[in-house]
């Protein structure tokens, strides 16, 4: 990036529970590490430093964004005054001798944050990613970083309210009822994860994860990213407010009409939200909905007004995991113009659970299309760019062309995809899962008509034989998907009545994640799956469903990764059990295949993988051929074969293009290590001319001091022979007298 000035970014890839997070982890701990040790001493001034601070321990009275950026964190003080430092982070500014500037440390303690609100335990995995992100770190032309940036994609809002027994929700709702102490009391969360509704029917406690010291880290990190008090209170609010709906009960009447027989905990609700209670009951239990043009009252059934409370549980976290994750960058934004980028991409696994739903088939679609970027950079376009560089090559075809599954599940047009003909049917009045997933076999699951060509994709569908649902060959293997409930996950509908009411709320960061819906005298708010206003007022935006955006995301992500030089990182799962020091040879030898790995090995050993332009090979390479290049001008082609020649390099292990010179694997290491020793020896002589220097100079100093003392010695002993003689005495008496006489 440093030289070429070119964007870079870093899949880290690979099935659920492989290390991803971790990894990322590691990453962004080294760029800040390297990034602080470019710049010392550390009063020089750069990007990443200010004058020190001298508190650590909390930045709750610092401003909201902007915040000033430190150049020397002090080890003592912080461990002093901060005890509940992560370790990650103690042990990244013990290496870098506690230089991490306030940047740094910011965009460190970004992670245990979104990993408390955004991370889960799974049946795979006890820290899975349930969303994906992008973080963009910022460099200066100097090597400092200047500001980073987070994109989020796909949270798996649904975890809230349900998960399979084997699984727990998201960290911060365990960490907030283990650790929150006084927190609990303001947020009237009196009793343990065994009172609430949407905790206690699934897994409550994690092998090696200990909530108490993961909650001291979050507290830490938010003070460290500089969120207030009042906005770490706003942040657990939502997270309480969930646990308190989910604890309503809802009940029926002999006409099957929803009633509330207890009020109380709707009462918790409304005082966290800041909201009317009566509002709240009437918008869940007796909406107000638009009958052709006259608004009128429905009465909702028991499970309408259940799924409409779940709905709202989803859309609160969702929203407010958006006004986190926009909250932390507005405190690591740093604009400069001159920047360029390191992206780091951490991205749900591919995922094969016994039960596969919505979520798994957006999680898998979107592993697909980074395995086909993987697929197209390392084996197309390094065979194109063979073709264009003129080099003799025999095209090789790996197999590994994703875009049948890819089209299987988005395309649309004459061939409508899975997600497609979701959005259709979402729009259709008497569209349920089963005419879905009917419409779905008879598209994909038929042959061809005669004389019509038939589709590649057909051959990665297979309906499901005991199920509601189909199966996909992905790349990664057969996996079988059921659509219950895909239309309404599809929609994510959400009561309008609900949000008016939310958007009106009397606390502020409410009604901010609602503002979209506020009502006003000018238009009809329509409910959120289609706008049905009635009066020329503001038009509302047309309804999108999850997922067209996600399908809008990913291409968003996708054109950012194809405007970078991409690098790519491998995450193996070694074992099922989640057991340390285990490897199960097949399963692993299975995802190295599946990721494309050994295919990559086979090209790099049958290709070229190490290349560089004329000019660089010759200024880097030039000084282990002396003499063979003379002076003036030469083309950089025919003073490659020269130098290639001098250096006796075997013809088929190099081929020379148009522009530049490739070598098969380990040729540059080779040269290197020989340019290496050329100059570790002109440097050694060179060294031992200098050090012969100095030392002479060293040792003439010495022996003129010896001849010095010498010197004084015999003038010394003289003096003494001569202070008892008496004609010396004699001498000093009548010289002074003289010189007394004359003058």
């Amino acid at each position: 990036m440093g030289e070429e000035r070119e964007n870079q970014s870093i899949l880290i890839t690979g099935e659920s529970g492989a290390g991803k997070t971790e990894s990322t982890k590691k990453v962004i701990q080294y760029l800040a590490a390297i990034a602080t040790d470019t710049h010392l001493p550390a009063n020089t001034p750069s990007h990443s430093q200010s004058p020190s601070l001298t508190r650590t321990g909390s930045f709750s009275n610092m401003p909201a964004t902007g915040l000033p950026r430190n150049s020397s964190f002090r080890r003592n003080n912080s461990h002093a005054k901060n005890p509940s430092m992560s370790a990650s982070t103690s042990s990244l500014s013990l290496t870098s001798k506690g230089r991490l500037g306030l940047l740094e440390r910011q965009i460190l303690q970004a992670n245990p944050i979104l990993e408390a609100f955004g991370n889960a335990q799974t049946q795979r995995n006890n820290n899975s990613s349930r969303f994906g992100k992008f973080i963009r770190i910022s460099f200066a032309p100097d090597g400092s970083i200047s500001g980073a940036n987070i994109d989020w994609y796909i949270l798996e809002k649904s975890r809230v309210v349900i998960r399979s027994e084997a699984e727990r929700s998201f960290h911060v709702f365990y960490q907030l009822m283990e650790a929150g102490g006084s927190l609990k009391d303001m947020l009237l969360l009196d009793g343990g994860v065994e009172d609430y509704e949407y905790l206690n029917k699934s897994r409550r406690e994690v092998d090696g994860i200990d909530d108490r010291e993961e909650w001291a880290t979050l507290k830490n990190a938010l003070d460290i990213v500089g969120f207030s008090s009042a906005e770490q209170f706003d942040l657990f609010r939502v997270v309480a407010a969930i646990l308190h709906i989910g604890n309503i009960v809802i009940s029926s009447t002999r006409s099957d009409d929803a009633t509330m027989p207890d009020p109380s905990q709707a009462e918790r609700v409304c005082h966290l939200l800041g909201i009317p209670v009566a509002e709240f009951t009437k918008a869940v239990l007796r909406p107000r909905v638009l009958a052709g043009r006259e608004w009128v009252t429905q009465a909702r059934t028991r499970q309408q007004a259940s799924d409409e409370l779940a709905a709202l549980c989803k859309t609160l976290y969702e929203k407010s995991f958006g006004m986190l994750v926009d909250r932390i960058n507005r405190a690591l934004d740093r604009p400069s113009s001159k920047s360029t980028f390191i992206g780091v991409l951490d991205i749900a696994g591919f995922e094969i659970f016994d039960i596969n739903g919505y979520e798994q088939l957006l999680i898998n679609y979107t592993n697909e299309k980074l395995q086909q970027f993987f697929n197209h950079h390392m084996f197309v376009l390094e065979q194109e760019e063979y073709a264009r560089e003129g080099i003799e090559w025999d095209y090789v075809n790996f197999g590994l062309d994703l875009q049948p599954t890819i089209d299987l599940i988005e395309t649309s047009g004459n061939a409508i995809g899975i997600l497609s003909l979701l959005d259709e049917e979402c729009i259709m009045p008497k569209a349920t899962d089963l005419t879905f997933t009917n419409k779905l076999h008879a598209l994909w699951a038929t042959d061809a008509q005669q004389g019509e060509e038939e589709h590649p994709g057909r051959r990665k569908y297979e309906p499901s034989r005991f199920e509601q649902g189909f199966i996909i060959h992905h790349y990664a293997g057969r996996v079988e998907y059921r659509t219950d409930g895909w239309l309404e996950k599809n929609k994510d509908p959400l009561n309008d009545n609900l949000t008016r009411v939310l958007a009106s709320s009397s606390e502020k960061y409410i009604a901010s994640l609602f503002s979209e819906y506020k009502d006003s005298s000018s238009s009809v708010v329509s409910n959120t799956f289609a706008t049905m206003g009635r009066t020329r007022g503001t038009k509302k935006g047309a309804f999108r469903t999850v997922g067209q955006r996600h399908k809008e995301q990913l291409s968003h992500l996708m054109a950012q990764l194809q405007a970078t030089q991409p690098h790519f990182v491998r995450c193996i799962v070694p074992n099922t059990l989640k057991k340390p020091g285990r490897v199960d040879v097949p399963l692993v030898l299975d995802q190295l295949r599946c990721n494309g790995v050994l295919e990559g090995i086979r090209i790099a050993r049958l290709g070229y993988p190490n290349r560089l332009p004329f000019v660089e090979f010759r200024q880097r390479y030039e000084v282990l051929t002396p003499g063979v290049i003379p002076r003036g001008y030469m083309d950089g082609r025919k003073a490659c074969l020269r130098m290639v020649d001098a250096l006796e390099l075997d013809k088929s292990i190099f081929r020379i293009g148009t522009s530049k010179i490739f070598f098969k694997a380990g040729v540059l290491a080779e040269l290197e290590e020989r340019r290496d020793a050329l100059l570790y020896d002109v440097f050694s002589r060179l060294q031992a001319v200098a050090r012969m220097w100095t030392a002479r100079r060293q040792m003439k100093k010495v022996l003129n001091r010896a001849v010095a003392i010498r010197t004084i010695q015999r003038n010394a002993r003289l003096y003494n022979d001569l202070r008892d003689w008496p004609w010396w005495k004699l001498y000093v008496n009548v010289g002074s007298s003289i010189v007394g006489s004359y003058s």
